[in-house]
């Protein structure tokens, strides 16, 4: 959305560039600024060791303030401001949306780490057991540690929405467990 909305306002500053300034070329309207930030936006996207992507919002932030600021530097002030209000709504009250459909939602991913293989095939079961369905299963052991532990990633999905909060906690006291978070 926040790429989809800086975009309309660059074609909008083409535009308004073109209507108020003779022998410009609308085409061209700071490319250079445009294929720059996008390239530093990019720098910021990462892939955590827990698979998890991380700084795409700030990829598009960065890029997204990089066109208000042609927007604004040009003197199209009433299109960047209605787009930096849509853009800090997006922001704000979606990133709020996502945390209570994904906190909420039937699949829950979890980062574990437990003392021995045995706890884990254990952990395993008591899943099964209390009606969670395990989609996807990542083992490795992690080197660095002093004491030899399996670390899982693990997919699970339950019947219906759970309160992922809760189902952490209750994953918490398992025997053998060391670490527990949500991904």
């Amino acid at each position: 959305m926040i790429v989809c909305l800086s975009s309309a306002l660059i074609m909008m500053t083409n535009q308004f560039i073109y209507i108020n300034f003779e022998g410009s070329d609308p085409a061209r309207l700071g490319a250079q600024v445009i294929s720059g930030i996008g390239f530093l936006g990019a720098g910021t996207i990462i892939v955590t060791s827990r698979s998890q992507v991380k700084g795409l919002t700030s990829a598009a932030g960065l890029w997204s303030s990089a066109c208000l600021g042609l927007a604004i530097g040009i003197g199209f002030y009433y299109g960047a401001l209605i787009v930096a209000v849509a853009v800090f709504l997006i922001i704000t009250l979606f990133k709020k949306f996502d945390t209570w459909l994904t906190s909420t939602n039937r699949m829950i991913t979890v980062y574990t780490s437990f003392s021995t293989i045995e706890h884990f095939d254990k952990f395993i079961a008591y899943c099964y057991k209390n009606k969670f369905r395990v989609h996807d299963i990542e083992i490795t052991k992690d080197p660095n540690l002093r004491e030899v532990t399996v670390i899982a990633i693990i997919q699970l999905e339950a019947d219906k929405r759970l309160n992922h909060i809760e189902t952490i906690q209750k994953f918490s006291s398992f025997e053998g467990l060391i670490h527990i978070e949500e991904l």
